[in-house]
């Protein structure tokens, strides 16, 4: 059998924003079509801080790709000059159970991650949405800004907060136009602004994307005006929360996958303290794309989109990655 490596370097110079968003749109669809599974989460916390966790499911039908990936999120490795977040991700053909590929794990997770906060922002955002409040400069914002950027062409000024403190925030704007271009091939004319204060980037912003790695709430309901959205990517985990819980009591909440979110997501909390129910969840993404659900119904919604992250959105873009490697002759195969 030989299947497809692919190293971080390959899956910079073969993937491409735009083909990741459709892919995970299409597994979206997918998904509200029954075509989608997602196996139970694992997740390990050692002593050090670090943190593993293994996502797995499939995706059938069109795309027929199932497997799994394996992270790792080690904070104190930025002390030894290591890499702090790593992974393995490996895809298999659905049809035949042949491995196709064994791949970098984070590069296809920040991508598909960017794309999945995009996506919730432009389906369910007011159309006519033109400032975004970015919450968190680490190194996963930039997928979530770019891919943002190529879904909502009508945003004209984009605010960057960090709860570590402005001084992120302000080195961040500061060459982020140069770091779209040179990491994403993303050319932008909005303006970009580094935002002192929260409460007052919150009132002014008409999307927000919160990715952070907050255990207690950043964002308060009193902040938050009518017709604001939110994408919610940072609580990934039990115990992680960005939104006060009682927002949800105002707000239409979206998901992914609304068991999981339930459980690891920023609807955790909420549902904890009897706030949310899966009964008073409005539906997943993928449902209002198809239509099976309403989406935003009014211009004062205040609408959220908890996204903890599918393993089948990996394996779609991770797909996609092999079979460009393979017309492009890129990556090295092996034999197994």
């Amino acid at each position: 059998m030989q299947v497809s490596i692919l190293s971080r370097k390959d899956l910079e110079a073969i993937l491409e924003m735009p083909k990741v968003i459709e892919g995970v749109k299409a597994t979206y669809r997918a998904k509200a079509g029954g075509q989608v599974v997602a196996w139970p989460l694992v997740e390990h916390h050692f002593d050090n801080e670090g943190i593993m966790d293994i996502r797995s499911g499939g995706v059938f039908g069109e795309v027929g790709a199932h497997g799994a990936k394996l992270l790792n999120n080690f904070p104190r490795n930025a002390e030894k000059g290591l890499t702090v977040f790593t992974g393995v991700l490996m895809t298999f053909d659905s049809e035949t159970g042949l491995p196709m590929g064994v791949m970098d794990a984070s590069y296809i997770t920040s991508m598909r991650t960017g794309a999945a906060a995009a996506i919730g922002a432009k389906v369910l955002a007011r159309k006519d949405s033109e400032t975004l409040l970015l919450v968190g400069a680490g190194r996963q914002s930039i997928y979530l800004l770019g891919a943002t950027l190529l879904e909502m062409p009508q945003l004209k000024r984009v605010l960057v907060a960090d709860p570590m403190g402005v001084a992120l925030a302000e080195a961040y704007v500061k060459d982020i136009k140069i770091r779209l271009q040179e990491e994403l091939q993303i050319e932008t004319d909005v303006t970009f602004a580094a935002a002192a204060d929260l409460q007052t980037a919150v009132g002014e912003a008409d999307v927000v994307l919160t990715v952070t790695r907050s255990t207690e709430p950043l964002i308060q309901k009193d902040w938050v005006k009518p017709g604001t959205h939110f994408s919610c990517i940072g609580a990934d985990m039990v115990g992680k929360e960005e939104l006060d819980p009682a927002l949800f009591r105002v707000a239409k909440a979206f998901t992914d996958d609304t068991t999981q979110c339930l459980t690891v997501g920023e609807l955790e909390i909420p549902a904890k303290l009897g706030i949310v129910t899966a009964e008073t969840v409005c539906g997943e993404i993928g449902q209002v794309m198809t239509g099976a659900v309403s989406g935003r119904t009014s211009e004062e919604d205040i609408t959220i989109f908890d996204a903890t992250g599918l393993a089948a959105l990996d394996l779609v873009t991770a797909k996609t990655a092999v079979l460009t490697a393979r017309e492009k002759g890129m990556g090295q195969t092996a034999e197994i």
